[in-house]
């Protein structure tokens, strides 16, 4: 099947760029994805191109894109290289980013249905997003962590409050990725607000749980309690043996999307279409 890309630009937090693309299939969809990355990703990282194209040739648009304060330059889309930048993200900057996002995407689009697909802290996100907006019609989380603060070591914070700045190992790159405080400020500061089982209560729409049971970074635990949250509207869907990408990895190069993956995303085809 053929798919076509359509690149765009618009200004997120601190009026720095959001770039992002949309894969089209040769068909006219009733619903698009909004996929959020997670916490050291970005929109071109290792398989996302073939989970854009499964989705397109299924007839669903896929747009992917980079958060403003992701670190990825937009004239190098190829990995986080401004480290400095990626530093001084926060969830406050990514709400404001994803808004932004959705509100372009609801103006291009105005006739489709928006699914947001997010993972790990992308799935927090979506979480709270879709908690509180009625643009988005259902919810799809891949591996979403279960507290902002789980993405470092609380016994850190002491030194990382007396020293300005943490430390988080790439476990790719073996990079050691700057955190600056206003990370922890903006976590502690909205503690109630970014309360995701409090937010997973309030969600009222269809939301799939999707979750590997191998999964080094984010406990079976964590899903089966966002499913207990709000058991009348989300359907779980645990992946034996699946891990935190299930399966893909960065670089990757094979044509096909690894076993557990393609699971996911017909899972998640599945629910999209899915009229209840």
């Amino acid at each position: 099947m053929e798919f076509s890309k359509e690149k765009f630009e618009i200004i997120g937090s601190n009026q720095l760029p959001i770039v992002g693309d949309i894969t089209y299939g040769n068909c006219y969809p009733d619903f698009v994805v909004v996929f959020v990355h997670g916490y050291k990703g970005f929109k071109d990282w290792g398989t996302h191109h073939l989970v854009a194209n499964f989705f397109a040739s299924k007839g669903i648009y896929f747009l992917k894109f980079n958060f403003s304060h992701s670190g990825v330059k937009p004239d190098d889309l190829t990995d986080i290289k401004n480290l400095e930048l990626f530093s001084k993200n926060t969830p406050s900057k990514e709400l404001y980013d994803l808004d932004k996002v959705i509100s372009f995407t609801k103006k291009k689009f105005p006739h489709l249905k928006i699914i947001l697909i997010g993972h790990s802290r992308g799935g927090a996100l979506s979480i709270l997003q879709a908690s509180k907006d009625n643009r988005v019609e259902k919810l799809i989380t891949w591996a979403a962590i279960g507290d902002f603060r789980d993405l470092w070591k609380r016994e850190d914070e002491v030194e990382w409050r007396k020293n300005g700045v943490n430390y988080t190992l790439n476990g790719r790159t073996k990079e050691q990725m700057p955190l600056d405080i206003s990370l922890l400020d903006d976590v502690l500061i909205h503690e109630k607000k970014f309360n995701l089982q409090d937010a997973a209560k309030r969600i009222l729409k269809p939301w799939l749980i999707v979750q590997g049971t191998a999964d080094p970074a984010v406990k079976t635990k964590v899903a089966q309690e966002y499913h207990q949250d709000q058991p009348q509207t989300s359907e779980l869907l645990l992946i034996e043996n699946g891990d935190h990408v299930f399966g893909a990895s960065h670089p990757y190069h094979k044509e096909n999307l690894p076993p557990d993956l393609e699971k996911v995303c017909w899972a998640c085809a599945g629910f999209i279409f899915d009229d209840n």
